[in-house]
């Protein structure tokens, strides 16, 4: 097997359980619970302003972003107004096309030789499933993120109430006159979710250029993101699992009042134990993408280099020597060699 995603699939499988046995084998249920969660959330705060702010204070004076069009300069060649901006309202378009649809991904492809009776060949193809598995990745997760923020309120807003249902592709009740029993729907998301991280596994250990440039950093989250929606999916539809007690937890944890809940079992604190690993590692690793897409140069400037001149500003100042005073100091030598002269 390839270690670099050998070595992050045993330290996420060692993780789930060292939140397994940790609750249930120690009753460390406490620091799975309150503890390890707060530390995660001031981490996550903390170290998310921390690499913003460092990235915003990173000098650009020049305009470098990636441009696919035609800049604007002569009245009578037509610009490209969204790919090669030129004002705030075509970087603030171009910047959600790119952040709500991740326009630039769907454009891309991908090179390969081809052996021809003529020769080698050289193919362009468009990569259309990376950019579906990566829009249902980010939707899909999303969604996950909005659903579970039902067990920090209360009650619970109708927004999240919405999504919910839409996001439940079926739920059957049984009723009878004494209780109610109902089977937990199924959420679409937790499925898209799992299916897109595996797709995108997938990509990385079957491609061999993709696997050839793929370090262990790009297979830990992807394994972490999947442990995580894996106990989700035991919590909700195979093990018994206390929703009242975790919502107890939580809120407790929005009021800084929290209390652990009995009959919760030690596959909640598994779950709970992986993301808060995923907050801490979030600040300091490639997923920071998140917040650092909105700072990028690349990205969120105008294309006016023709228009106006950039001048960078930290420039130490630089003795000049104009041609007036070069020709002062050669004139005779310059007469000599038979070189033109302005003044004689």
């Amino acid at each position: 097997m390839n270690v670099n995603y050998l070595y992050p699939l045993i330290v996420v499988v060692v993780f789930a359980l060292l939140g397994y046995v940790g609750a249930e084998g120690l009753g460390l249920q406490s620091l799975f619970g309150i503890y390890i969660p707060y530390a995660a959330f001031i981490v996550f705060v903390a170290g998310f302003i921390y690499r913003v702010m460092y990235w915003a204070k990173s000098p650009v004076p020049f305009r470098i972003p990636t441009t696919c069009g035609q800049q604007k300069s002569f009245s009578w060649i037509k610009p490209n107004m969204i790919d090669n901006p030129t004002t705030k309202g075509g970087v603030f378009i171009r910047m959600m096309l790119e952040v709500l649809l991740f326009r630039s991904l769907f454009r891309n492809s991908r090179m390969a030789f081809n052996t021809t009776s003529t020769g080698v060949k050289i193919s362009y193809y468009w990569e259309i499933f990376l950019w579906v598995a990566a829009l249902a990745f980010h939707y899909s997760f999303l969604v996950v993120l909005l659903r579970h923020l039902r067990f920090f309120f209360e009650p619970v807003p109708l927004l999240i109430q919405i999504i919910e249902n839409i996001d439940s592709l079926f739920k059957i009740e049984f009723v009878d006159s004494f209780l109610a029993v109902g089977l937990p729907g199924f959420f679409i998301s937790g499925l898209v979710l799992f299916a897109a991280v595996a797709f995108l596994f997938l990509r990385r250990v079957v491609g061999p250029k993709v696997r050839y440039i793929s370090l262990a950093s790009d297979y830990f989250p992807l394994f972490l993101i999947m442990g995580i929606a894996v106990t989700g999916i035991l919590m909700r539809y195979f093990t018994k699992t206390d929703v009242v007690g975790i919502k107890g937890l939580t809120m407790g944890l929005v009021t800084f009042h929290p209390t652990i809940p009995e009959g919760v079992g030690g596959i909640f604190y598994s779950h709970i134990f992986l993301v808060s690993t995923l907050f801490i590692y979030f600040p300091f690793s490639k997923l920071m993408h998140m917040g650092g897409i909105f700072l990028s140069p690349t990205r969120n400037l105008t294309t006016d280099s023709r228009n106006k001149r950039h001048v960078n500003p930290w420039n130490y100042p630089v003795k000049t020597h104009t041609y007036e005073e070069y020709e002062d100091e050669f004139r005779e030598k310059m007469i000599e060699a038979g070189l033109p002269v302005e003044k004689e």
